[in-house]
């Protein structure tokens, strides 16, 4: 392929790429090392039926609260599973079909399915639990965003501001950063970037005494 001579930033991005992949490729080593082989069966189960039914409804999205250890006693919580199954299904049918939509690059999938998921009660603010259920709807395209997930983000010098469509950028980001991936990770997918990220960003281990 022949490489055209890109813009300054362009450029240095692509010189911080080297310096992240260092980390990331022994990060993603640690988390297959250290996590439970079995920690994400709840996800792959969630994704596997959500590949046959093209949604999630609120069984699924119970379960991806409990995968991603978030508190169900919450306001949200209650006018969510107030709504009727059907309703719900019908939201994320239509996130699903958008993160799935190949005609759009993954930022733009991610944007227009978070926008879409904005829908539904608990997911007007923040994007963990919205993650989670894009990436269960097209687990090879989209990738999952959390506090650890930023920490290591700004820990590795790679801006990601809070401001309205974090999600897009954040996968536009991770298309970046495979992009200009190295030999060892080709075969990466953002959802692998993720874990890997996930595992940078964990909390430091208290020395012992």
């Amino acid at each position: 392929m022949k490489k055209t001579r890109g813009t300054p930033a362009q450029e240095e991005f692509a010189a911080v790429c080297g310096q992240v992949w260092d980390v990331l490729i022994p990060a993603r080593a640690g988390y297959l090392a250290n996590v439970s082989p079995h920690y994400d069966e709840v996800f792959h189960d969630v994704a596997q039926r959500t590949e046959h039914t093209g949604s999630l409804g609120k069984t699924d999205i119970a379960a991806l609260v409990v995968w991603k250890r978030l508190s169900a006693q919450t306001r949200w919580v209650t006018e969510l599973m107030s709504l009727p199954d059907t309703h719900v299904r019908a939201v994320t049918e239509r996130a699903v079909t958008a993160v799935r939509d190949t005609a759009l690059t993954r930022g733009e999938a991610a944007r227009a399915g978070r926008g879409i998921i904005w829908e539904l009660p608990g997911f007007r603010t923040g994007d963990a639990l919205a993650s989670a259920i894009l990436t269960a709807a097209a687990p090879q395209r989209m990738a999952v965003y959390d506090r650890r997930v930023q920490h290591a983000l700004d820990t590795l010098g790679l801006t990601l501001t809070p401001t309205p469509g974090r999600y897009g950028r954040y996968l536009q980001l991770l298309d970046d950063l495979l992009h200009h991936g190295k030999a060892p990770s080709d075969g990466w997918t953002s959802r692998d970037i993720d874990t890997a990220l996930y595992w940078t960003g964990r909390p430091a281990p208290v020395p012992s005494r």
